[in-house]
């Protein structure tokens, strides 16, 4: 009820999870748990006018809109008991236009359909009498429709777009139409930028973040603040929002299995975040789960990755011009940029290297790692089940210190790799790609390994801490003619020499280097070495 507004969440009292709900008035109505974001939603209207966001799905974009579609149109009830209550001014009403590109957009003239059908709902909503001489275009029906609620209303208009670039992301795999969807959004959202006058606040939201000169020409004013850590957090849940606002619901949960599972996503804010979505359903089903990847499958980021010969493992602490993860266009499809876009990868780091900054990207939490290797290695064609057994029989060989065992299981593994694979990779890349098998086996099992780890003197090819133990491997490729214990010796001299595991000696636990030694001419494993500091 709306007179229960004024309540703050409170320990004592259980509320309704708001599951699957993106409207601001029905969370409110109902009584829904919900983390304040309006006192960043202040700010933002009170600096400026024109804003763009990005964010995977399922991460509260859709609901940020509508609670800005109930601010400017004054529902002042819902906001009650929330911090912007008092210092808005309910005294004045904009007519707001909300668009969402939702729909399919599959055929040549699906996205000039879907525009207009949008456009006439927004107009009978409105109150507005067609007209008989409406404009034909979806642009200039637009601009007509932006100045007839001008008019009505007395006050300037308030644009809101939901999922931008859907139209564009739903058919990369045919460049001709995503091209076309892209030039005539270009002209859709130029109408707004030339309807300045008419214009209050707009403020466009999606997954991708396209290239101002190929989609945003038109309206080159809006400001991207999906990098700004100010806003970072102005999309899904905090640490801090989980223990107070959902605090009735965490009893009989691990709190630091929560963390482990869901939180990390990074905007170059303070603080890491959750996906909403994950945190509302374990709340619910009490159940550690991939609930937000299961929602979605990145079958092309899997063809982009095999056509580019891209590994698993090179996603993972290898520095990405910070330019290149704000663009993204047909004609220039970059898969970490795609993948960090759409929430696979996030920001872990960053640097200054002259005038040019950069960040390095890795996965966000265990679910992300975890699923996304688990399908990358099923679209791959290896068996999900049978992965899943030698990836946890891998693990238990390492527990028990087992090297030799180890080994054999290295050299069946490889073994069974399909011809085809060495065609793809080339044998240049042989080492790396031995590696990254092993590393995409330990993360679809969940193991806690890391790729290209650095150190004050280099980086170590990969390091797993398992069973209170860690273990720093590096990896060596044998030419015919070379000799394994040669290869062996350089990489274990490596490894001591460039202090890999100094940083893992406060463990407490055991630390073993382990050397690998593979041979080109072989296809397979030469040789392991190991070594308990």
């Amino acid at each position: 009820m709306v007179a229960g507004f004024h309540r703050r969440p409170c320990a004592m009292n259980r509320r309704q999870l708001p599951i699957g709900i993106q409207s601001f008035r029905r969370l409110r109505e109902k009584d829904c748990y919900y983390v304040d974001k309006t006192p960043l939603i202040g700010e933002l209207v009170d600096r400026g006018e024109h804003y763009f966001l990005s964010r995977p799905r399922r991460f509260g974009k859709s609901l940020l809109l509508d609670t800005l579609h109930e601010l400017f149109a004054g529902s002042e009830p819902l906001f009650r008991g929330l911090a912007i209550h008092d210092r808005w001014d309910w005294s004045r009403r904009h007519p707001v236009l909300r668009l969402s590109f939702d729909g399919k957009h599959s055929e040549p003239g699906d996205l000039e359909a879907d525009v207009l059908v949008q456009l006439g709902i927004a107009e009978r909503n409105a109150g507005l009498a067609p007209e008989s001489d409406a404009p034909a275009s979806g642009p200039a029906r637009l601009r007509s429709l932006l100045d007839r609620l001008h008019r009505q209303a007395g006050e300037r208009v308030v644009v809101l777009v939901d999922e931008y670039d859907k139209p564009i992301l739903d058919v990369l795999d045919n460049a001709e139409l995503a091209r076309a969807n892209r030039e005539y959004l270009r002209g859709f959202y130029g109408v707004v930028k030339g309807s300045a006058r008419l214009v209050r606040f707009v403020f466009v939201t999606g997954v991708s973040m396209f290239t101002k000169v190929s989609l945003f020409s038109g309206l080159n004013n809006l400001e991207n603040i999906s990098l700004d850590p100010r806003y970072a957090t102005i999309c899904g849940y905090t640490d801090a929002d989980i223990d107070t606002v959902f605090a009735p619901e965490l009893k009989g949960l691990d709190r630091a299995e929560i963390r482990r599972w869901y939180n990390g996503y990074h905007w170059l804010g303070r603080e890491r975040l959750y996906n909403p979505y994950d945190v509302l359903l374990l709340l619910r089903s009490r159940q550690f789960e991939a609930h937000w990847f299961e929602t979605g499958t990145p079958d092309f980021l899997y063809q982009l990755m095999t056509e580019g010969n891209l590994d698993s493992m090179e996603l993972e602490n290898r520095p990405v011009a910070a330019r290149r993860l704000s663009r993204f266009d047909v004609d220039d499809i970059d898969v970490r940029a795609l993948m960090f876009q759409a929430g696979y990868l996030t920001i872990a780091g960053e640097e200054r290297r002259g005038t040019e900054r950069f960040h390095t990207l890795a996965f966000p939490n265990l679910e992300v790692r975890q699923s996304f290797n688990q399908d990358l290695l099923a679209h791959l064609g290896q068996d999900e089940d049978e992965t899943s057994r030698r990836g946890h029989d891998l693990l238990q060989l390492l527990a028990s210190n087992d090297f030799d065992g180890f080994g054999e299981w290295l050299r069946s593994h490889i073994a069974g790799i399909p011809h085809q694979w060495y065609d793809r990779t080339g044998m240049e890349r042989f080492e790396a790609h031995y590696a990254a098998l092993l590393y995409m086996m330990l993360c679809a099992v969940g193991a806690d390994v890391r790729a290209e780890e650095s150190s004050a003197r280099g980086r170590a090819d990969m390091v797993l801490l398992h069973s209170s133990q860690t273990f720093v491997l590096e990896f060596k490729m044998v030419g015919e003619g070379e000799k394994a214990e040669a290869a062996l010796d350089q990489a274990m001299g490596q490894m001591r020499e460039r202090g890999y595991a100094d940083k893992h000696r406060s463990r407490g636990g055991p630390v073993h280097l382990v050397a690998v030694a593979f041979g080109s001419g072989e296809r397979n494993l030469l040789a392991v070495r190991a070594e308990r500091l």
